[in-house]
């Protein structure tokens, strides 16, 4: 099925795909896969070749094209572009409680299972063989965009030509406890960032966790907001803009009435609108499940979390947390709740297919360039580093000009940096 419609200066064509949920089983249940086209309106028809993106997560749609701008005005310069909707976000058979209440938690379990970045690059190589079946295409992966990739080249490389990506190498031979040891230390440097720069943060949010032990705060949900709750806040600390969207938000937490100090309704209103969890449950279920290869994530975040009393809610100080996810956030938010036993048996499973293959990422013939940003709170820079030795040809930009979200803030730039140091262009 297609359909058309017009953006400034863009043609946009919306296209879906019949595919089977497990490729190993074709002819049993199919999912529908969406993507988004783009072309350029005065190069409409020139039959250019085929970008695809890999969006950020697990969990999270392909952006929404609004305007000419960013990464996509570069791209659109010499390419198509595919906006993929990865299975189980946006429109791609979207996953949620309600779409799975028809299984047991057994059956969700095994039914998840399928959509990690293995799967999605099937979906890919399935929709290539419809849209590009004589060429290969380029591709570009942001954050869990770029662990796509890295699958991509393992198993499928034939049908690339370049390959992009942004703040997103991941760790080869590395365990989810030992990514988030890495993580959580850049989490507290991000923490200390934070108060530094904002005075009276430290005030805020002590006054704030008070209050929140002695007062019943209800959130959307009828979900009592706890302080362990308030630390997920720090998932925006290590995005561009995020450090004064926590502090504005902080501002405004409580308020004077006549009635004595209360909490801001905008405050709630606003809190529940900056966590992702209820809107995209596939990211709480699966992000752990990314790091794993034949072994149980156990919940790891946790875990490390309970070796650094720093990161206690009755600390002094309190610290925001990053982009983990722990057992009892299953308890917290709504649309999770019915999902608790199916993440319990997820966090347990132990025989993940592997993603990478070592041998032929060191015989990699395939053009890549790689942003790895030094601060990036969300894929540590030096696990990054060591995947990159290991991609033969690999080029990496890196820089500390950018958070881990850079491409949405300066797409234009990085892309064009990206594609010259693809192509050996170093005037650019």
């Amino acid at each position: 099925m297609t359909t058309h419609y017009s953006l400034p200066h863009m043609q946009v064509t919306k296209l879906e795909f019949d595919l089977p949920l497990d490729y190993h089983q074709a002819d049993g249940e199919r999912i529908r896969v969406f993507a988004r086209a783009l072309e350029r309106s005065d190069k409409q028809g020139r039959e250019l070749p085929w970008l695809v993106y890999f969006q950020g997560g697990p969990g999270f749609a392909a952006q929404r094209p609004v305007s000419h701008s960013g990464w996509i005005k570069r791209a659109l310069e010499e390419y198509r572009v595919l906006l993929l909707d990865q299975r189980g976000t946006g429109l791609s058979s979207p996953i949620n409680w309600q779409s799975l209440a028809h299984l047991s938690p057994v059956e969700q379990a095994a039914y998840l299972s399928h959509f990690r970045a293995d799967n999605i690059v099937r979906d890919a190589e399935a929709i290539r063989a419809e849209l590009s079946a004589d060429k290969p295409w380029t591709i570009l992966g942001q954050s869990f965009g770029g662990f796509c990739v890295l699958h991509y080249l393992s198993v499928a490389a034939a049908g690339l030509k370049e390959a992009y990506i942004t703040g997103g190498i991941p760790p080869l031979g590395r365990s989810a406890d030992e990514v988030y040891q890495a993580t959580f230390k850049r989490v507290v440097q991000k923490n200390q960032e934070f108060y530094q720069r904002f005075t009276d943060a430290e005030a805020l949010v002590s006054r704030l966790r008070d209050y929140l032990k002695d007062h019943e705060v209800m959130l959307p949900g009828n979900i009592r907001l706890s302080v362990e709750m308030l630390q997920l806040l720090g998932i925006h600390l290590g995005m561009e803009d995020g450090p004064e969207a926590v502090y504005y938000l902080l501002e405004q937490a409580l308020q004077t009435t006549h009635s004595g100090c209360k909490i801001n309704p905008l405050f709630i209103e606003r809190f529940t609108q900056m966590l992702d969890y209820n809107t995209n449950p596939l990211f709480a279920v699966l992000h752990e499940a990314i790091y794993c290869e034949q072994q149980a994530s156990q919940w790891a975040a946790e875990r490390v979390r309970s070796t650094l009393p720093e990161f206690a809610p009755e600390a002094e100080k309190l610290l925001f947390t990053g982009e983990m996810i722990f057992p009892w956030m299953f308890d917290c938010f709504s649309n999770l709740q019915p999902l608790k036993a199916c993440a319990e048996l997820l966090a347990a499973k132990s025989d993940w297919p592997r993603l990478y293959d070592a041998a032929a990422l060191s015989q990699n013939q395939v053009p890549v360039a790689a942003a790895v940003y030094t601060g990036d709170m969300f894929v540590e820079m030096a696990y990054s580093l060591e995947t990159a030795a290991k991609i033969r040809g690999i080029k990496t930009w890196v820089t500390s000009e950018y958070e881990h979200n850079g491409i949405r803030m300066d797409g234009e730039r990085i892309f064009d940096k990206l594609i010259a140091l693809n192509r050996g262009d170093c005037l650019r």
